[in-house]
């Protein structure tokens, strides 16, 4: 129209007047906006006129709700994947290290399980250690075209689909093996659409980041297998009692045919439903050429034999040792993580030492019926680290769970008695300093040497604690002071209360044999205490590291004391008390202790690897009348074999000992009244006595001569000498240090009550 309007200008004269030229240039321009006017609404209308015909038919309400339709349902599937697919981890390769929920386990140092708690794999197996017919009885069973696809099998699936129908039930899943172990890892059994696209997304992932002997490997040691077994190394000693490698492929393939339905199909359930699944699975496995016709036949033709066994994650290993690392989990781990569970923990124990352990406690028993006790201890610390690598805590688990090395508490005799010596030495004391061997009387309080003996002269430290002469030990706490040997031996790893009395130097005040061998591990290492721990990491269900242990140390006593109160306690071994805890050329320094009748019978000691103690004794503190070289050789016995392929290690050299200054301060006891009594000589009938005892001694003992150490006679001796001392006439005192009768001590240096005297021990 444009157009138009131009050419009908053009037919006019230009020859016009200036005015009536600019009326006809404005009525030609309101001429062309009312036309484009027009067009407009008519491009507008026309299509608004069509659509209202449209609406007054149906075809119009169709079309719109199909369109709407598809256009939402693409939009909702769209979001739905999307939300699907931000929800899948990223990450797979939890694949490789994956724990159920509500399982702990509990490994020795070097991986071997301790204890399983819940449904755990026991016993995982490289995918080598697998039999080639198990694993070809899986694949067949499973997914016979595992090696082709990548996590998601398109073609099985159809089969699977055309199998059920033609069945009219479930006869085939149309999961690969991949898809299986993504479920087991990171989903449950739920049948959602969700579910199953989850599981395919992962599936893919797993194959994009695993090769597939992996993938093989980790489903085979994860599936289960009905009856409590998880993984066929459980499954095939849940079953056949067999491990894996002895499987034949009857028994192969009905391990793989018990997966569709554990319940139904194992074995031990359902014995005629498990065959026709196994008859099932070879067919397969032939069809697939992964076994031949005469293998095939005669698989089949062989009868469903069992010989079932309870599944290994229930037996224990070292239950005293595991049961005190389940009660130190909760200082580690909240108790939802706890609950929530996949957790491993990797512990501190050597459990080949374990062994070693648990066989000197059972001897250490036999040999109690001849010396009247009945239950028996031992731990083993390593001093450069504070890591427990032994832990019996008695031989009766089954009747009792009561761990006499973390929760009996004793008294520890003359063990104790290194605490002081090493003060004193820690003060400036020289080994050589000598105190008088006689009966000795410090406010009441009157220690006896064991079997009441005593030399009347000088005997200097390092002889005394060879000898373990109480008298010599009291007389060193008076000069050293109660405050000072109390700290050192909490500085060393002794927690129990100990309290200002004469009696701490014999250990009147209980401890338990954990805390004990600690603290000495703490000379063992030169005066560097590291706490006794059992645990060095835990782990997740993910692999992810909970808790990995660094213990903190401390330098409880500096490195020169405890060099010199080891080749003081070497002497205890080489010539005195200790001699049964000897380990031929290898150095061994420990001290023994005896508690008040034989109560409590100790050895603690040490080589520069391993520090270890014992324990013997009765639950009900029954006294015996056993002595404590019988624990320096149970002792023994154990260190025997655990060091057998252990270096041999030599002891930090002797300070010198001249000129040396103490790197602490004594706080001497200041005694209200003290004083020795004279030696007296054995009377002849005294003398009489104990020969007819001795000779009765021997009469009684000729039974037990290979289990009785000698030590059990001289306790009936210093019987007899004790009754005999007690009939005969006290003689007068002899003071020594004598204290004015006006002098009053400060209240501070009063002892407080004592308990009994540890009396006739060592």
């Amino acid at each position: 129209m444009a157009d138009k309007l131009d050419s009908d200008h053009s037919t006019r004269s230009p020859v016009i007047s200036e005015k009536p030229r600019r009326s006809r240039k404005r009525r030609r321009r309101r001429r062309n906006k009312e036309h484009n006017n027009n067009n407009l609404t008519q491009t507008l209308v026309t299509p608004l006129r069509k659509i209202a015909a449209i609406r007054k038919g149906r075809q119009f309400w169709l079309l719109l709700g199909m369109g709407v339709g598809v256009s939402s349902g693409a939009i909702a599937l769209g979001y739905g994947v999307y939300q699907i697919e931000s929800s899948i981890t990223e990450s797979v390769e939890d694949v490789l290290v994956y724990a159920r929920p509500e399982t702990l386990t509990i490994e020795a140092a070097d991986g071997e399980i301790l204890q399983q708690i819940g449904p755990v794999s026991h016993e995982t197996l490289k995918i080598w250690q697998i039999p080639a017919t198990v694993q070809y009885a899986f694949i067949a069973s499973e997914d016979s075209r595992f090696k082709n696809h990548r996590g998601v099998d398109i073609q099985g699936i159809i089969r699977a689909a055309f199998s059920n129908f033609q069945a009219g039930e479930v006869v085939e899943g149309g999961s690969t093996i991949t898809q299986q172990l993504a479920r087991i890892v990171f989903l449950n059994q739920e049948r959602s659409f969700t579910r199953k696209f989850k599981e395919m997304r992962l599936a893919q992932k797993i194959e994009n980041n695993f090769s597939k002997q992996q993938i093989l490997e980790r489903y085979l040691n994860l599936v289960y297998l009905g009856s409590g077994a998880y993984g066929v190394a459980d499954a095939a000693w849940v079953y056949f009692s067999k491990p894996i490698e002895e499987l034949t492929i009857s028994e192969a393939a009905t391990l793989a045919g018990i997966v569709p339905a554990p319940s139904v199909y194992s074995p031990l359930e359902n014995k005629d439903a498990a065959k026709k699944q196994r008859d099932l699975v070879l067919e397969r496995m032939a069809k697939e050429e992964l076994i031949n016709e005469s293998q095939l036949n005669n698989a089949l033709a062989s009868d469903l034999t069992l010989n079932p066994s309870q599944p290994k994650r229930f037996a224990r290993k070292a239950p005293y040792f595991t049961d005190y690392i389940q009660q130190q989990l909760p200082q580690y781990l909240s108790e939802d993580m706890i609950k929530a569970g996949g957790i491993t923990v990797e512990t501190t124990l050597n459990s080949q030492w374990q062994q070693a352990a648990e066989n000197a406690i059972d001897n250490a028993i036999s040999y109690g019926r001849w010396q009247g006790y009945k239950q028996a201890s031992l731990t083993a610390v390593d001093p450069r680290n504070g890591q427990i690598k032994v832990m019996v805590g008695g031989n009766d688990y089954e009747n009792h769970q009561y761990n006499r090395v973390t929760q009996a508490k004793r008294q520890p005799g003359s063990t104790f008695k290194a605490f002081v010596y090493t003060t004193a030495i820690a003060a400036g004391f020289s080994p050589y300093r000598t105190f008088t061997d006689a009966p000795y009387i410090v406010d009441g309080y009157r220690p006896e040497n064991y079997g009441d003996k005593y030399s009347g002269g000088q005997v200097s430290m390092r002889q005394a604690i060879a000898s373990s002469l109480n008298v010599v030990a009291v007389q060193t706490l008076v000069k050293v002071g109660w405050k000072p040997i109390i700290n050192i031996a909490e500085r060393m790893g002794i927690k129990s209360e100990l309290k200002p009395t004469y009696s701490l130097a014999l250990g009147a005040w209980e401890v338990n044999l954990l805390e004990l061998t600690n603290a000495y591990a703490t000379i063992a290492n030169e005066g560097v205490y590291q706490e006794a721990h059992g645990i060095s990491r835990i782990l997740d269900r993910h692999g992810k590291v909970l808790y990995q242990a660094e213990p903190d140390t401390l330098q409880a006593i500096d490195a020169n004391t405890t060099n010199i109160m080891t080749w003081m306690l070497r002497g205890v071994v080489t010539s005195g008390t200790g001699t049964p805890a000897r380990l031929g050329r290898r150095p061994v320094a420990g001290k023994t202790g005896t508690s008040d009748k034989a109560r409590d019978l100790w050895f603690v000691g040490y080589i520069p690897q391993l520090t270890a103690g014992v324990w013997l004794g009765n639950d009900n503190n029954k006294p015996t009348w056993g002595a404590s070289t019988t624990a320096a050789k149970v002792w023994g016995e154990f260190m025997e074999e655990a060091t057998e392929n252990m270096e041999i290690e030599s002891f930090p050299e002797l300070p010198r000992l001249d000129g040396r200054k103490g790197s602490i301060k004594a706080e001497p006891v200041k005694p209200k009244k003290a004083y020795y009594q004279r030696v007296q000589p054995p009377q002849p009938e005294t003398q009489a006595r104990q020969r007819t005892r001795r000779r009765s001694t021997r009469r009684r003992s000729t039974t037990a001569q290979t289990s009785t150490p000698s030590r059990q006679r001289t306790v009936n001796r210093s019987v007899s000498r004790s009754r005999t001392t007690a009939a005969a006439p006290k003689p007068a005192p002899q003071p020594v240090e004598p204290v004015a009768a006006s002098s009053t001590p400060e209240v501070t240096n009063v002892a407080p009550p004592a308990p009994p005297a540890a009396r006739k021990t060592e």
